[in-house]
């Protein structure tokens, strides 16, 4: 079979069927082949406009959420209530030239790198005290005005702590948090988000863990318009630890959204991660995303990642996508799962035989569905608000 190239195309010509073969030449796009070669800046600037076709906003509701990707924010300190005399943790307002800042990540996509540009003041937090603390930031009825925020949190080698960032009320807000956990430290960071239905957040969290130190990170999700919650932990030392849960329940409206990137960097780390969810309503929506990524000196890598839906009533749509990618053969384990599926009849059933009614009996197994990951956090005094939380999510989805 002959061929000849075209005239002035850099096209090739076959004489089968009229079909042309395309040759990329030296200008061709090649797409990113890694999740860990994503282009990462601090600076607005460096990123192109949202348009919705993006690997990473494909699955956003872009129009709900223009406002923080391409508006101006204002970086002003959002209104925030920190506890006082909690031992071993303090916390104090910087600038950006704290040299904490910027040492566990940055951005990889524009609304990121647009609050990273505009935030003003950094809350730093830092975790000192070898016994275990709870100390809680509460955030509430931060306006509709599009704001910016930075979060430092620092763990000390060998130091414990529970800190848990508390969201709710009216909010358009943009946000970065960044994690660093010491050598042999243990942290628990968990987040809520219970805003309003007109309210929109979008954040990305960056976390760094150290040798043989822990981190559990939790996103417990319940409130607001366009929710999206992107936690990237990176295990850089030997023996680091770091585990991601995530509870969410999305009803009539509602988009949730979580991106979980864990980077096994060193060797003989370990990671897990575990989000489950529900949807109740023909308009709510969920995402998650799962990205692992074993790099090839993280030799004796012990990972696994999952994604359950309950799907409630007709209509809401759930997307799951796990990916795992290994660069090294010598590992103890590493696999991934998802499903979507709709509410048991049976476990209904055999509730009402009991005597439970069919309302009360649907909010049980939902309750049930979602307690695995509540009970992570560790404080009975949070987990049992979130219970209940939970409760008052699913009689008002149920109308009741």
């Amino acid at each position: 079979m002959s061929a000849a190239p075209t005239a002035n195309t850099g096209l090739i010509e076959t004489d089968q069927h009229g079909m042309k073969a395309h040759s990329d030449g030296g200008d061709a796009y090649v797409p990113v082949q890694s999740r860990a070669e994503r282009f990462t800046s601090t600076s607005v600037d460096d990123f192109e406009k949202v348009t919705g076709f993006e690997l990473e906003w494909k699955l956003t509701p872009i129009a709900r959420v223009t406002a923080l990707t391409e508006g101006e924010l204002d970086g002003s300190a959002p209104a925030t209530v920190l506890p006082e005399g909690v031992p071993g943790v303090t916390a104090s307002w910087v600038d950006r030239s704290d040299a904490r800042i910027g040492t566990a990540g940055a951005p990889e996509e524009r609304a990121s790198a647009n609050a990273w540009s505009s935030f003003e003041k950094a809350l730093a937090i830092d975790v000192s005290g070898e016994e275990l603390h709870e100390y809680r930031v509460i955030r509430s009825e931060l306006g509709q005005t599009p704001r910016a925020a930075h979060t430092v949190i620092t763990a000390a080698p060998f130091s414990q702590g529970l800190v848990i960032l508390s969201n709710s009320g009216d909010a358009q807000l943009s946000e970065n948090v960044e994690i660093v956990v010491g050598e042999q430290a243990q942290l628990t960071v968990v987040t809520v988000q219970e805003w309003t239905d007109e309210s929109n957040h979008l954040a990305s969290h960056f976390a760094r863990v150290g040798r043989d130190a822990r981190l559990r990170h939790i996103v417990i999700s319940l409130g607001g318009g366009v929710v999206r919650v992107n936690p990237s932990i990176h295990l850089v030392e030997t023996g680091a630890d770091g585990s991601a849960f995530g509870a969410y329940f999305a009803d009539a409206g509602q988009h949730l959204e979580q991106r979980v990137y864990i980077d096994h960097v060193a060797a003989q780390t370990k990671s897990r991660v575990k989000y489950k969810g529900a949807l109740q309503g023909a308009t709510a929506r969920s995402v998650w995303v799962g990205d692992v990524l074993i790099g090839p000196h993280a030799t004796g890598t012990d990972s696994y990642e999952e994604n359950r839906n309950l799907v409630l009533s007709e209509g809401p749509r759930a997307d799951s996508i796990p990916n795992l990618e290994i660069e090294t053969g010598d590992i103890q384990g590493a696999g991934h799962a998802s499903s979507t599926g709709r509410f048991d009849d049976e476990q209904l059933f055999y509730l009402q035989s009991r005597g439970i009614p069919e309302d009360e009996a649907r909010r049980l197994v939902v309750r049930g569905f979602l307690a695995e990951i509540v009970a992570q956090i560790g404080s009975e005094q949070v987990e049992s608000e979130l219970s209940a939380a939970i409760e008052a999510e699913l009689t008002r989805a149920q109308g009741i």
